[in-house]
């Protein structure tokens, strides 16, 4: 489990991060998440990449500590649209503004967006992470990165 955990828990602590924006929660909840995985470990069966499967259960932790700690927010900034929303995103310009916008999307666009910028996952980790198919990962991300396009053009102008 150590070398799972030197290999993953950035991934994981990354993925948490991107939901939570608190790194001291994104911490707390990562060692949570491994806590979890040693008493489950028996549950992964090897049909997902193990960062998938941990995911899932960081997910899992986070609905716990909200559950656990009612009118707790997620402190969410915000990233912005242009040529690659990606690159864009990843060097910081206008983070707060974009994230800002995030926070207002609906889900599944909001959790899909947030995956994919923050937590560099792919479609397929994405849609598995949500239950859903890679295709509907790449169409709600699609979606979502039009709508945040346009809600930064309108600001723009």
């Amino acid at each position: 489990m150590e070398e799972i955990y030197k290999a993953h828990s950035q991934a994981v602590y990354r993925y948490l991060l991107s939901l939570t924006h608190s790194e001291e929660l994104a911490e707390e909840l990562t060692q949570e998440t491994f806590y979890q995985a040693i008493k489950g470990i028996e549950r992964f069966d090897g049909s997902c990449k193990i960062t998938t499967w941990l995911c899932s259960i960081a997910k899992n932790q986070l609905y716990s500590y909200y559950r656990k700690h009612p009118g707790t927010e997620v402190l969410e900034e915000d990233i912005q649209g242009a040529t690659s929303l990606e690159a864009e995103v990843m060097s910081n310009i206008n983070r707060l503004e974009i994230l800002k916008k995030l926070h207002l999307f609906q889900e599944p666009f909001r959790e899909v967006m947030y995956l994919r910028l923050f937590g560099d996952l792919s479609f397929r980790e994405i849609g598995e992470i949500l239950g859903r198919t890679e295709n509907w990962a790449r169409v709600t991300y699609y979606r979502g990165k039009e709508k945040l396009k346009k809600e930064m053009d309108t600001d723009g102008e």
